[in-house]
């Protein structure tokens, strides 16, 4: 089984940004204003974090936006390696993004619901370069978009793990305690995680270390 990569998400700082990378971290979240959630920044502290993080370790824009100009727009503001959409992209009009965005790297929020999330995911999977599932729910009248700390059915992950051939980050509810018994179940490419390596909203030093050190094991 190959060992996970591992996103660090709801980074609000630089000196967090450091110390998710110095722990291990693959790629950091910058989370873009939500309508709901944790970790939000300002769109010029995300520029000056994604300017400061080294290759080869990835910055995620996180944009609860749903038209495609309004994405492009979003992300020429901050200039990251990736975006990461978390709420449906309206009318799927994906090649608009990759038509503005040519380098940059595309991956769709799945939120595991019910078994309709595996056809969407099945669906999304031919536009884009890798699938996130997440534990939120944006049938709510304020949408839950991430951030929640709740875990999900992981049997579903799985089974969308299986029928998808590009990479699946595994989020919601991730800590110390459960990550092995998640990466078991699943086997995801990455571990996507922010409240189980928080202490009273900031990133903790210790809880990275467990986290890691449990992926190790």
């Amino acid at each position: 089984m190959i060992k996970p990569r591992v996103k660090i998400c709801c980074i609000s700082s630089i000196d967090e940004a450091m110390t998710a990378i110095e722990h291990g971290a693959s790629a950091l979240g910058l989370v873009g204003h939500m309508p709901s959630g944790p970790g939000v920044i300002s769109d010029a502290l995300i520029e000056q974090i994604a300017r400061k993080v080294p290759p080869p370790v990835s910055t995620f824009l996180l944009t609860s936006e749903t038209k495609p100009k309004d994405i492009i727009a979003h992300y020429k503001r901050v200039n990251t390696t990736t975006i990461q959409i978390v709420d449906a992209l309206e009318k799927r009009e994906y090649e608009a993004l990759r038509q503005a965005l040519p380098n940059v790297k595309l991956v769709q929020v799945i939120h595991v619901i019910d078994e309709n999330s595996k056809q969407e995911a099945l669906e999304i999977a031919r536009y884009v370069d890798a699938i996130l599932l997440d534990s939120g729910n944006p049938n709510l009248s304020i949408k839950e978009l991430g951030g929640t700390g709740r875990t999900h059915n992981w049997e579903v992950s799985k089974q969308i793990r299986e029928s998808i051939q590009i990479p699946l980050f595994l989020a919601g509810g991730l800590n110390k305690d459960n990550v092995k018994q998640a990466i078991e179940a699943v086997q995801p490419f990455g571990l996507d995680l922010c409240s189980g390596v928080r202490t009273d909203g900031k990133l903790d030093a210790q809880k990275l270390k467990d986290f890691f050190k449990a992926i190790e094991s």
